[in-house]
């Protein structure tokens, strides 16, 4: 409708002018009546121009109120997995909680894992707006989380010494390496010579640096000669 009148101030508008230009010349009769003419089809083919626009208004206007509202639609696709708004809400906030939790590495990942597969077990986790989220990106984001590997704590059995517990296969598998077990252990190792049975020491995690700097101690170890 406000475009209707626009077209119509824009007629007249035009009509106005041309007569006001016209009323400054001297033209014949049959000048005028062509004139009139040119303009009263122009008013014609504008107005028919309008009509049609305005029917298309029409039909968008009835196809927009024919449109179900989007809660609706959301209601209906919610009832197919069995929930409501809230109960959607609710799983959106443990999924950005999850989100955030992995991005910020928080300890444990099998306890973050194990989240990830409670939220992929809910029918909730096959709406379009969690699917990819659920079982695509949050898992990517989990297995390209590497956690740094964590001390051993190993018991002491009778017979055991430091420079054996460095070299089992399951720590370091060099002895050489083990005044790391007995820097970590100070708190109950006096004598790095004396350990007891039931002692339960930490085996730390050794760095590249530290293994290959062992690593070269035992490369380069040479037994005192036998005499």
């Amino acid at each position: 409708m406000k475009y209707y009148k626009q077209v119509l101030s824009l007629l007249a508008l035009l009509v106005f002018f041309s007569t006001a230009v016209l009323a400054q010349e001297e033209i014949t009769t049959d000048e005028w009546e062509a004139e009139i003419a040119r303009l009263s089809t122009e008013k014609a083919d504008l107005t028919k121009e309008l009509e049609s626009l305005q029917a298309d208004v029409n039909k968008l206007v009835k196809k927009k109120n024919s449109l179900q509202k989007i809660d609706e639609c959301n209601n209906e696709m919610y009832a197919l997995v069995g929930a409501d708004a809230d109960q959607v809400a609710d799983y959106s906030s443990k999924v950005n909680a999850l989100m955030a939790d992995i991005s910020a590495k928080k300890a444990e990942k099998a306890d973050r894992q194990a989240e990830l597969d409670k939220l992929k077990t809910s029918k909730l986790s096959a709406l379009p707006a969690f699917y990819s989220l659920v079982h695509g990106k949050l898992q990517k984001m989990l297995d390209a989380w590497v956690e740094a590997p964590k001390d051993i704590q190993y018991e002491v059995v009778r017979g055991d010494h430091l420079w054996g517990i460095a070299k089992k296969k399951d720590h370091y598998g060099n002895g050489h390496a083990w005044p790391m077990i007995y820097n970590a252990n100070r708190d109950q190792i006096k004598n790095p010579d004396l350990i007891y049975p039931k002692q339960v020491l930490t085996v730390p995690h050794l760095s590249d640096e530290e293994t290959a700097k062992y690593n070269k101690i035992k490369e380069n170890y040479k037994p005192a000669p036998m005499e």
